[in-house]
């Protein structure tokens, strides 16, 4: 008989789902208001909505112009309109194996995986696309987006097939997840952010370069911010690196500086990037962290979709 751990609908927990589902109203509406106004692009064309004018460069089309305001001003000025598009969700799951660590409910890829479905649920419940990478050292698993509800149960299925292991290069990674989403979308990232900051940052303008909004759930384990071991404890090492056993107490003070230096340089630069960036706890609530994390947006924002 197959244990629960096998099911790959695991990760769209019915006892979750019901907690997103019963969000209050105003959660409601932040998730509601949130996947519909990403629904407006940027580009510019012959659509619904009047966005501004800008003066007329030689080579522009003429029949964008604004005849009202060139007899006002004797000044040639385009008219500029906002498209409207379907909204196209791109979810980037880490798989790299320091993911498998945990000792609560949910280890941290486990965490991961229920955060990632239950967004593409969300999405696909408003009819939108939503598509899944898995990744370690390289892309493991592309799925492209697809707005059918059964797809949500396909990206929880690749999600159970892919196991945490390897160490990542997430540079190589998100080059592969920017040549895979040729049109403007949104790309969210699930991951502990165990590598170098440097090709992490690259990565992350790289997509922003090429105008995807982007989001990082920065997945972390209690253990990870509070270091709390005692007496002599042997450290298993991951992604290559070698066991340790040594006494926690001598190192929590230094480890937890350097924890405080590590997390306010990723925060900072997904701030200055312009990416979305939140760091949660594998103890936290999955509907309160959407909740606050979707709010949180569009507070910043005034509106969920990026100018």
């Amino acid at each position: 008989m197959a244990s629960k751990d096998d099911d790959p609908r695991r990760f769209l927990d019915p006892r979750v789902i019901a907690r997103i589902s019963q969000l209050d109203l105003r959660a409601k509406q932040a998730v509601a208001g949130f996947i519909s106004g990403m629904h407006k692009s940027p580009f510019f064309g012959q659509s619904v909505a009047f966005v501004q004018h800008r003066e007329y460069v030689p080579g522009d089309d003429i029949r964008h112009i604004d005849w009202k305001v060139w007899s006002r001003s004797d000044r040639f000025y385009l008219k500029q309109f906002e498209a409207e598009t379907n909204l196209r969700l791109t979810l980037v799951v880490d798989t790299s194996e320091s993911m498998v660590y945990g000792r609560g409910a949910m280890n941290k890829y486990e965490y991961a995986c229920t955060a990632a479905a239950c967004l593409g649920y969300l999405t696909a419940k408003q009819q939108d696309s939503v598509g899944l990478v898995t990744y370690g050292v390289d892309v493991n698993q592309i799925l492209p987006t697809r707005s059918a509800m059964h797809h949500v149960d396909a990206i929880a299925h690749s999600l159970d097939l892919s196991r945490p292991r390897e160490k990542t290069d997430i540079l190589k990674v998100i080059r592969r997840v920017a040549e895979n989403t040729p049109s403007r979308g949104l790309v969210v990232l699930f991951s502990d952010l165990l590598t170098d900051r440097e090709p992490l940052f690259k990565g992350l303008e790289m997509l922003r370069h090429r105008r995807h909004d982007v989001m990082v759930f920065h997945v972390m384990d209690d253990d990870e911010l509070t270091f709390p071991f005692g007496g002599m404890t042997r450290f298993e090492g991951m992604e290559e690196l070698p066991n340790l056993l040594c006494d926690p107490k001598a190192l929590r003070e230094g480890y937890l500086e350097v924890l405080e230096e590590y997390l306010t340089e990723v925060r900072r630069g997904c701030t200055k990037m312009g990416v979305d960036y939140s760091l949660v706890r594998t103890s936290d609530y999955l509907d309160a962290v959407l909740s606050r994390f979707l709010h949180a947006r569009m507070a910043n924002k005034g509106s969920p979709a990026r100018r």
